[in-house]
């Protein structure tokens, strides 16, 4: 009499799963090589590279708002750091860090999320804190202005009135001495809209206050106003709901961050 055989069920642990697809693996490389670059020091070479193709990969097209918002947080992250502790820059710093700030900006304007910032001045508007420049005041102007010991300089705020087209200016300094006192330099000035990313400003008036403040810098108001002075044309080259970069036809580079305070 013939065996009848019964196959036994395959037990579930050998099971072979499923190759995955391509086209997940692919999807994995992509988000993982746009939100952990290699070394902090690539970000101006290689990862730059890598940021861009992200925009036109099916990645980007699955959730390109994550994408660009983690990379620009990235961005803006490494930006705060590495000005940190540089007093806004203005008595100089070394080369290397000049141009790592430098190429983080570049990375920021070019996923610059108002590309016509002009056309919605409503992100410009309001009071915004300057926290770091490449105005530098060095050498002898120092030395003039009495920056070196007797004068501080403090916070530099800027107010904007976008339906008067008006912008102030407003540099605080704290004087040393029998008695310490502190004061600010004020600038006034008009701009116009000249493109969709630049405005032409027009100098109207400057005053310093008090006047103890402005006898100190009587000698030499002119230039101190030459070095504060906004007339000319700005550009602004990146503005989001926080953060303000903008370059001015002498060629400098401004970095401003949104102030809760109305009058600085």
């Amino acid at each position: 009499m013939a065996t009848k055989l019964v196959q036994q069920p395959i037990p579930a642990s050998h099971v072979i799963p499923p190759k995955p697809r391509a086209t997940k693996i692919i999807k994995t490389l992509r988000l993982f090589s746009a939100t952990h670059p290699r070394t902090k020091s690539t970000i101006f070479g290689e990862c730059i590279s890598n940021f861009r193709p992200i925009y036109s990969t099916k990645v980007a097209e699955q959730s390109p708002g994550m994408v660009e918002d983690e990379t620009l947080a990235q961005a803006k992250t490494e930006l705060y750091q590495a000005i940190q502790g540089l007093n806004r820059g203005i008595f100089g710093i070394p080369s290397a860090k000049k141009s790592e700030i430098e190429g983080l900006v570049k990375l920021l304007e070019s996923q610059n999320p108002t590309p016509d910032p002009t056309l919605k001045l409503e992100k410009v508007g309001g009071c915004w804190k300057l926290v770091y420049s490449t105005i530098t005041i060095l050498g002898s102007k120092r030395t003039k202005l009495g920056l070196r010991d007797f004068i501080s300089l403090g916070d530099f705020f800027q107010i904007i009135d976008v339906t008067k087209g008006k912008a102030v200016n407003v540099v605080k300094f704290s004087a040393k001495g029998l008695n310490l006192f502190s004061g600010k330099l004020t600038i006034e000035a008009s701009f116009k809209i000249s493109s969709k990313a630049r405005v032409d400003i027009s100098y109207d008036q400057s005053s310093i206050t008090p006047v103890q403040l402005m006898n100190v810098f009587r000698k030499n108001y002119d230039l101190l106003l030459g070095i504060f002075n906004p007339q000319g044309w700005l550009e602004i080259t990146y503005v989001d709901d926080k953060l303000r970069i903008g370059r001015d036809d002498k060629g400098n580079i401004f970095i401003l961050e949104r102030s809760g305070e109305n009058e600085p």
